[in-house]
């Protein structure tokens, strides 16, 4: 029955599916999730963890990223027919396709410039959060 909820919560939530079926036959790094998905790095980490913990992603760190991909014949006969589910529920979803477009520039993209991206971003959203005064106005830091 646990097995079965973590996979139902897994599953309720948009990002969540779209992230899934983005990462079809293939290892995808986390800075290419972000990318597709356009939410911030913690958010997609939080999503990746819940579905790595309902088995339905396998994850890996290679150096200072991790990289995702469905968990192959390893994985149980629950999550390899849910997994087929998803695939044929949502394939022709409008936004789903949007994504595998969107995913196949992704890939061919250098994954290591797209990553330097992200970690650029993730330190100009901290300088600037530190930055930010009350309701996010700037706050002047040097005369």
């Amino acid at each position: 029955m646990e097995s079965f909820l973590a996979i139902t919560r897994a599953l309720s939530d948009e990002n969540r599916v779209r992230a899934l079926l983005a990462l079809r036959d293939q290892e995808v790094c986390v800075c290419q999730l972000i990318e597709l998905l356009q939410l911030a790095p913690s958010t997609v980490s939080k999503h990746m963890s819940i579905l790595k913990q309902a088995g339905l992603v396998a994850g890996q760190k290679k150096g200072r990223w991790m990289y995702y991909r469905l968990p192959g014949t390893g994985a149980s006969p629950a999550v390899r027919q849910v997994l087929s589910w998803v695939r044929q529920a949502a394939s022709k979803a409008p936004r789903i396709r949007t994504d595998a477009r969107r995913m196949e520039k992704i890939l061919r993209a250098n994954r290591d410039i797209l990553c330097e991206r992200q970690a650029t971003r993730r330190r100009l959203g901290v300088a600037a959060q530190e930055s930010a005064g009350p309701q996010g106005q700037r706050v002047k830091t040097s005369n």
